[in-house]
């Protein structure tokens, strides 16, 4: 019997990941050898390509696609995602290439899906999951943002903003990729939603994040204020939408009701 994690893709996007690289690479490979592995390089100036291809040409399960010139990651994973749907993949994931995703804990991601999950992420906000290495205030304004994203838009998640996934290739390809947001980091979300509202099967597993050793974070205080605006836009426009569902529901029953009562009338 065949589970859908047999065929699995995990996409590592980079930008100046030279040194990072063949560790994480390494750890794939080491905690999941019948995974593959697809490098997307944003024309990194380090050499961070190159590497990819001196290591894709030593092991067949490592795959390298070359972008022009730095997109930004939700173009990285939209164009990883692509790659992987052309090859017939089950399951496609996502992970850091800086060790914040522990390849350790893949199978966790991958159990889940094989049980029927659709859609599983690495929580750091569930019973279990924890941060590592990050200075309070970033942790505050993580596990608050996430707060309010799931206040505003539902759906019982802890961590939407989490990047460690596993997706089945179902829900890909139900959703029109093009049309991800792109504000910040605000994509994993609208990814995340896009799930929730197609009416398939989101978990949440605990995973351990552990903040870069190696390298620069290339996220800035800017993907706060643009991703939370956004996610108010989403959040208003949902309960706009459930509002008008439940005032046509009640009219429909209101309406009913009276007929009835005027049938009863008349007897």
């Amino acid at each position: 019997m065949t589970n859908p994690s047999d065929a699995t893709l995990v996409i590592i996007p980079t930008y100046n990941e030279l040194e990072n690289l063949p560790l994480i690479v390494g750890r794939v490979r080491a905690a999941t050898p019948e995974v593959d592995i697809l490098v997307v390089d944003d024309n990194s100036p380090d050499g961070t390509g190159d590497k990819a291809d001196e290591l894709a040409a030593e092991d067949a399960r490592i795959n390298v696609l070359h972008r022009e010139s730095k997109g930004g990651l939700c173009g990285a994973y939209v164009a990883g995602f692509q790659w992987g749907l052309e090859r017939e993949y089950t399951v496609l994931c996502e992970m850091d290439a800086d060790g914040s995703h522990a390849p350790e804990q893949l199978h966790l991601l991958l159990s889940e899906i094989d049980s029927g999950a659709d859609l599983v992420i690495g929580s750091r906000y569930v019973p279990g999951g924890k941060v590592v290495n990050w200075p309070k205030k970033r942790w505050i304004l993580s596990k608050g943002g996430n707060a309010y994203i799931s206040f505003m838009l539902g759906g019982g998640l802890s961590d939407m903003t989490a990047g460690y996934r596993a997706y089945r290739r179902e829900v890909l390809e139900a959703m029109d990729l093009d049309e991800l947001s792109n504000a910040g980091y605000i994509f994993q979300v609208d990814l995340a939603w896009r799930a929730v509202v197609g009416g398939f099967d989101v978990r949440e597993v605990p995973i351990t994040f552990t903040e870069r050793e190696i390298g620069e974070s290339k996220l800035d205080g800017s993907f706060v204020k643009d991703s939370l605006v956004e996610v108010t836009r989403w959040g208003v426009r949902h309960r706009a939408g459930q509002a008008a569902e439940i005032a046509k529901v009640t009219k429909g029953m209101l309406g009913y009701e009276f007929k009835h009562w005027q049938r009863s009338r008349r007897r």
